[in-house]
């Protein structure tokens, strides 16, 4: 077993066709990645908090079960990762949440690294509000001068990509 957050289902909120096109690229990407020709990273943000809301679990009958909660919500600890499956998982630590800020310096350093190396780096990313902000918008051209670009999943089609899937120990 292993500890993962729980998702709501999005089935019925998808697009099937245009899932069935995009899936179609994805894995003309990952055709190109396997032999080296192209850098393909997966990207997702995450958040953690030591105070939770309740949510539903098991009890025995007859008992009830409780979550003792602090008064002090505490400070989120928020996560921005890229993963390259059986190559590298980077990521970077941010007190709060992820803002367009903390995600504009990362995609800042890939598109760095890929300027460096002079090589095709594609990051495969959800598409969340600060992946599509009008100041995020205004880099796109520039990262993919600098050979980065970015290849967006269809809304609600998460489990396309692997960095969702993983468990990483």
């Amino acid at each position: 077993m292993i500890w993962k957050r729980t998702r709501k289902s999005h089935k019925g909120k998808q697009d099937p066709v245009l899932q069935q096109i995009k899936q179609a690229d994805l894995e003309m990407l990952e055709l190109s990645a396997a032999p080296g020709e192209i850098d393909l990273k997966y990207l997702d943000e995450s958040g953690f908090c030591a105070w939770s809301e309740p949510s539903y679990s098991y009890y025995f009958r007859g008992q009830q079960k409780s979550l003792e909660q602090s008064k002090r919500r505490g400070r989120r600890l928020s996560i921005i990762g890229f993963l390259q499956p059986l190559i590298s998982f980077v990521y970077g630590l941010v007190i709060g949440g992820v803002s367009r800020k903390s995600y504009i310096q990362m995609m800042e350093f890939k598109a760095l690294e890929a300027q460096k190396t002079g090589r095709i780096r594609v990051i495969v990313q959800d598409n969340g509000p600060i992946h599509r902000c009008k100041e995020v918008q205004q880099l796109w051209s520039k990262w993919e001068d600098m050979g980065l670009y970015i290849f967006f999943l269809p809304k609600y089609c998460s489990e396309m990509n692997p960095i969702e899937l993983e468990c990483l120990t």
